[in-house]
């Protein structure tokens, strides 16, 4: 519902609200401050006194690009001038803005009615005020660029012009949207990023780049082994070092605070830290992997929960031609180029923070808790990260919630706490590893008749149905075949703290389905390819079809390639964008060598199209990376990884040439963020199956 537009600062606002009772619950927490921004549901547009467009945009960028298509609804329906529109990033406000949240790439997706609604409502106001200036119906007016015009007349104002009539203007509860045919910005190539510049330049400000007056510098001295904490230390050491103001132990370490960074460290460095390990995990990842293959096997102290239940009863024997396959993912680390850092102030009730904040909301509500305050009293400005993939979308919001630990212990000076590289390496939280065991019961036909599959995966979410563990697998079209699907997960609970990845368990899930399709279709001897179209076919789908049709076209599939180069092909829908990958591979020295991904996206309507390129060769590089390279091992319970000269990622010469064809369509967005990476891995697993006869059991390949 549109709650009104005001002038405020010379600047036109206008804001939507929803009614619901999150937003009431919102207003409670607000504690009766004043919102950071005017308008009950905060500003998304304003227009400054000379017709420049500001968007405001509740999405946390964290390197994906959405301010650009986010802004690109608003200024598609407003008509206003591209070039003079810029973007900012709305604090972290439940009232104003409603949950604030960058997950499973939605982030289009879930403002596609608002943004577009609140700019098609500006535009009317604006019309508005023309419309009563000149006397002249709405209907007769036109708008182009942040101009408002009136043809037969030849008169004309600019958005500056107009500005203080259309302020006064009741903006439409429902006011009318543009048809697909009728856009001018949305889906070409003048919606690039905005920020291109400054983070060219270094101009871009990170949380690193923040300074404050009396600003402190914090680090934390975590146990070496994943669950372990505190028990005695001497920080005598540690306060010797010049610069060191304080030392003193946090409920996850020992916090050494400092004027400088260097001090920090080096009174870090300082510290004699005796540990507890009685709630620490020691085992090694080997002995992981064993403890995982006598859960799927039934053999363990983990009860499943069943899942994609269809046909006979669970655990119904499986007879004549069944195969069974068997794979094993590693824990994995998120990298982000800009490691985990924060500033947080703590003054009485008063909370700030400046943060690269993935889940503003709930970094909000754990900062309160941890000060014991209101989300209300809490003030959280969110500024770009470098990266995340997920790493900053931690629900226990850890490093949030240590540095407004460490800033309660400063007299209300604040602090600025910095992890290391080898601190996010080292102290989690990761991707879980997983272990999945399939048997197939095969027809005449070449087909699955019967599948049953047992997945043993850490769960990300305390409650509720571990569904991530699952992602890629349960509702496959794979299954559209076959009588029975029996479905159990396991989910087993310890130390390691595990984490949402960029795309979560679409990265293991899918290469499950698109790698056992592939050995099933060659099994069959059927062309990988053909077989999928049988599978598309029985299921109805005709959006697979016409990926798949596309797919094969653009990459040649089926025509020659020689020089031991090999294709392989995978198909599948994450988060609602459905994506198709033939990667071009061949062995060179023994390692798989990728040369060239073609990529086809249904994405519904392509809102940036150049981004949505962006985003699927980013996806397609750091799925590689997971791929070719990617794992965390503990030796008795300690990660063996702590920078990229043991964790390593794809570099230039790695990177294979990715050309990105995007379907047509009519259809709302869907995202983007994520659907690039799962499609690769199993791709390189199909071209070297192509290439060798001998499938991918584990990854990382080499």
């Amino acid at each position: 519902m549109i709650l009104g537009g005001s002038l405020v600062g010379g600047a036109l606002v206008v804001g939507y609200t929803a009614t619901h009772p999150m937003a009431v619950a919102g207003a409670l927490l607000s504690g009766g401050g004043v919102d950071p921004e005017p308008s009950a549901f905060g500003p998304y547009i304003r227009v400054a006194p000379d017709g420049a467009v500001t968007v405001v945009n509740r999405q946390q960028e964290l390197g994906q690009g959405i301010h650009a298509g986010m802004a690109a609804m608003i200024a598609e329906e407003l008509d206003a001038d591209w070039s003079r529109v810029t973007v900012v990033t709305a604090r972290s406000n439940f009232r104003a803005y409603g949950p604030q949240a960058s997950v499973g790439s939605r982030s289009i997706s879930t403002n596609w009615d608002l943004m577009r609604t609140a700019g098609a409502a500006a535009r009317a106001m604006f019309v508005g005020a023309a419309a009563q200036r000149w006397q002249v119906p709405p209907r007769l007016l036109a708008v182009r660029d942040g101009v408002v015009s009136h043809q037969s007349s030849s008169r004309s104002a600019t958005f500056a012009e107009l500005l203080t009539d259309a302020a006064r203007q009741t903006p439409p509860q429902r006011p009318t949207l543009k048809s697909v045919s009728d856009y001018r910005l949305i889906g070409t190539e003048r919606v690039r990023r905005k920020d291109s510049a400054p983070k060219s330049t270094g101009a871009q400000i990170y949380t690193q780049d923040v300074r404050q007056p009396d600003l402190l510098i914090a680090m934390v001295a975590h146990s070496p082994r994943l669950g372990g904490k505190p028990a005695r230390y001497d920080p005598s050491d540690a306060r010797k070092v010049s610069g060191v103001v304080d030392v003193f132990a946090i409920e996850t370490g020992v916090a050494v605070v400092a004027e400088s960074t260097a001090a920090a460290r080096r009174g870090r460095d300082a510290l004699r830290v005796e540990w507890d390990d009685s709630a620490a995990e020691r085992r090694s990842s080997p002995e992981l992997v064993r403890y995982y293959h006598d859960l799927a096997a039934g053999r363990g102290d983990v009860s499943p929960s069943d899942f994609a239940m269809k046909g006979d009863a669970p655990e119904t024997p499986f007879r004549g031609d069944v195969v069974e396959f068997a794979f094993d993912f590693p824990y994995l680390a998120h990298a982000p180029m800009e490691t985990l850092d924060c500033v947080a102030a703590v003054r009485g009730w008063d909370v700030s923070i400046t943060s690269g904040a993935h889940l503003p909301s709930i970094d909000q509500v754990q900062a309160a808790l941890t000060a014991r305050t209101i989300p209300g009293r809490v003030d959280l400005e969110v500024i770009p990260a470098g990266g995340s993939f997920g790493r900053r979308g931690v629900m226990s919001a850890d490093y949030v919630v240590e540095c407004v630990r460490i800033a309660r212990r400063t007299n209300g000076r604040p602090v600025k706490m910095i992890w290391t590289r080898e601190d996010e390496m080292m102290a989690g939280y990761f991707r879980p590893m997983s272990h999945h065991r399939l048997w197939v019961q095969m027809g005449d036909d070449g087909l699955p008749q019967r599948w049953r599959i047992h997945t043993v995966c850490q769960p990300l979410v305390p409650i509720g149905p571990n569904s991530q563990a699952i992602e890629g697998i349960d509702g496959s079209p794979y299954f559209a075949t076959a009588s029975t699907v029996d479905g159990k997960v396991f989910s087993p609970s310890f130390a390691v703290p595990p984490s949402f990845w960029r795309s979560v368990g679409h990265s293991h899930g899918g290469f499950v389905m698109e790698h056992v399709i592939d050995q099933l279709a060659r099994r069959a001897g059927r062309d990988p390819a053909a077989y999928r179209r049988t599978f598309y076919e029985r299921a109805g789908d005709k959006r697979r079809l016409a990926l798949l049709d596309t797919l094969c076209r653009r990459a040649g599939w089926g025509e020659p390639l020689g020089g031991g180069w090999a294709r392989g092909i995978a198909i599948h829908e994450t988060y609602g964008t459905l994506v198709g990958q033939v990667a071009e591979v061949r062995l060179e020295h023994g390692r798989p060598r990728v040369r060239r991904v073609v990529a086809v996206a249904d994405c519904g309507i392509a809102v940036a199209p150049d981004q949505i390129r962006a985003q699927m060769e980013g996806g397609i590089g750091f799925g590689l990376s997971a791929a070719l390279f990617g794992a965390v091992t503990l030796r008795d319970g300690i990660v063996q990884q702590t920078n990229f000269d043991s964790y390593p990622v794809v570099r230039m010469s790695d990177m294979p040439a990715v050309e990105t064809h995007i379907m047509p369509s009519a259809d709302r967005p869907t995202g983007m963020g994520e659907p690039g990476v799962p499609p690769i891995a199993p791709a390189i697993a199909n071209a070297l199956l192509a290439l060798t006869g001998h499938p991918t059991r584990s990854l990382p390949i080499i």
